[in-house]
């Protein structure tokens, strides 16, 4: 298949268009408490614990679940605009906090650490299938699906390929996701990507440090003086990631977790939104997810956008985020047919 241009389409707000004003602007502007949320700790069979933050709804509604990128959590400005569009259409909505992402709610500048001697990836499935798990048993004659941003996209994708033929999921969407890890990876060491990557890094080391503290044991399975000297996503991933998820290095994890290599087996009807500015992905990497995914994926790749913004609008305050807007329709409207 072949990017489809969007339908109708995406026109930054004004003075909004450039790629990194695009990526950027809502994290200083949207409000990080925008919908009440209803918290829930959920017990894995490994020990640790997932922590949930649902937005409840009528009862039977169907309930979408949503995933959150790198080092954000149900709080992320983008997982509230979601759970915002989902209100207005009275649905349900479970957001899933990464293992370490949860946020402590009087202090939403703290994140929760998880028991075991692991964090997460952007490969990590075994997660998503729990949660999936418990809610269907908990209401199976709920319709759910799924919006995946970034990260939590990528997981999204990489779980459906997993599965062709699940129906446990009726729909899905994602958000700028870096279908090619290694690709996003390189791309950030150049130009102003070494700034978005101090930024990720330093809470990614503050992350390990802590692990550190809770299970010494676990300085045998990563390198903490590469970890301490890393300055690219490639190089941390290298000497923490992989070894600290079973990966023999970052590129076994990149080949091994990159949803560009998981599209092909997708049978679920599902939505996926990019921007070709997107500075966290080289914009020929886009034409490789065409070229592979399988007819049930839809890829919409618009000229601006950036990362996780499509920022549209009449000024830029007094904006509508395009893409929250379409993955929560496409959804939406799937549910409603299941």
């Amino acid at each position: 298949m072949q990017p489809e241009d969007a339908d109708p389409p995406f026109e930054p707000a004004p003075a909004l268009g450039h790629r990194h004003v695009q990526t950027f602007w809502g994290r200083l502007t949207r409000p990080r408490l925008l919908v009440p949320l209803r918290r829930e700790t959920l017990p894995t069979p490994d020990g640790d614990e997932l922590i949930l933050d649902h937005l409840d709804g009528p009862a039977g509604a169907p309930r979408v679940v949503l995933l959150h990128g790198l080092e954000g959590s149900s709080h992320s400005v983008y997982v509230q605009g979601l759970f915002a569009q989902l209100r207005m259409r009275g649905l349900r909505g479970t957001a899933l906090n990464f293992r370490s992402c949860a946020r402590d709610l009087p202090d939403l500048g703290r994140n929760i650490p998880n028991r075991t001697a692991r964090l997460y990836h952007s490969g990590e499935t075994t997660d998503l299938e729990h949660v999936l798990s418990h809610l269907a048993s908990r209401e199976p004659a709920a319709a759910l699906g799924a919006v995946g941003v970034s990260l939590g996209g990528n997981v999204l994708l990489k779980w459906l390929g997993e599965r062709p033929g699940q129906t446990r999921l009726a729909a899905a969407a994602t958000i700028s996701v870096p279908y090619d890890l290694e690709a996003g990876s390189r791309t950030l060491e150049k130009g102003l990507g070494p700034v978005y990557t101090a930024t990720f890094l330093r809470s990614l080391r503050r992350k390990a440090r802590q692990l550190l503290q809770r299970h010494p044991e676990a300085a045998g399975r990563f390198h903490v003086a590469r970890m301490r000297s890393a300055r690219s996503f490639f190089e941390f991933d290298d000497a923490v990631t992989a070894p600290l998820h079973g990966f023999r290095d970052a590129k076994h994890y990149y080949d091994s977790s990159s949803s560009l290599n998981w599209v092909a087996r997708i049978t679920t009807p599902t939505l996926c939104l990019s921007a070709e500015d997107d500075p966290f992905l080289p914009a020929a990497a886009l034409g490789r997810v065409a070229a592979n995914a399988s007819g049930a994926v839809r890829l919409v790749a618009t000229r601006h956008g950036g990362h996780t913004g499509f920022i549209g609008g009449t000024s830029p305050f007094r904006v509508r985020y395009w893409a929250e807007e379409r993955a929560v329709e496409f959804v939406a409207g799937r549910l409603s047919r299941a």
